[in-house]
């Protein structure tokens, strides 16, 4: 990559603004605004046990949060709170199909780490989405 290009170039996306590849900080903070959500109501569920043999239902409450948001408005609390959204990279709202797949493949975590030259993880890349500024 050289100076003048940018992470979503090749995507045809413009470098900055609303439609543009959303930034690793912002995808880390959307994500931990959604995780705290979901510890939260997993421990209006579950209590104290939470912390002992609870964390099961934290994560499940994380992945219904992410099926439901992404597949609804394309966004989770935390992604709509930053101004992010979950898009097909053909353009336009991810399918029902692509937003199972990169929930799961999301969940399985090693996907999520790896970023291929456009900036995206590989759990995206799979699923044939992206993640997007909308301001």
């Amino acid at each position: 990559m050289t100076s003048s290009d940018y992470y979503g170039q090749r995507l045809g996306l413009p470098r900055s603004g609303p439609g543009s590849l959303a930034t690793v900080g912002r995808r880390l903070a959307a994500l931990m605004i959604d995780w705290a959500l979901a510890y939260g109501l997993a421990y209006l569920l579950v209590g104290d046990r939470l912390l002992k043999t609870g964390q099961f239902a934290a994560l499940s409450l994380l992945a219904v949060m992410y099926l439901v948001g992404l597949g609804i408005s394309g966004s989770t609390l935390g992604m709509a709170a930053l101004g992010l959204r979950v898009t097909s990279d053909q353009g336009g709202k991810a399918s029902p199909y692509a937003v199972g797949m990169r929930t799961v493949l999301l969940f399985l975590f090693v996907p999520a780490v790896i970023w291929d030259a456009d900036g995206r993880g590989m759990h995206d890349r799979v699923a044939h989405t992206m993640i997007v500024a909308t301001r």
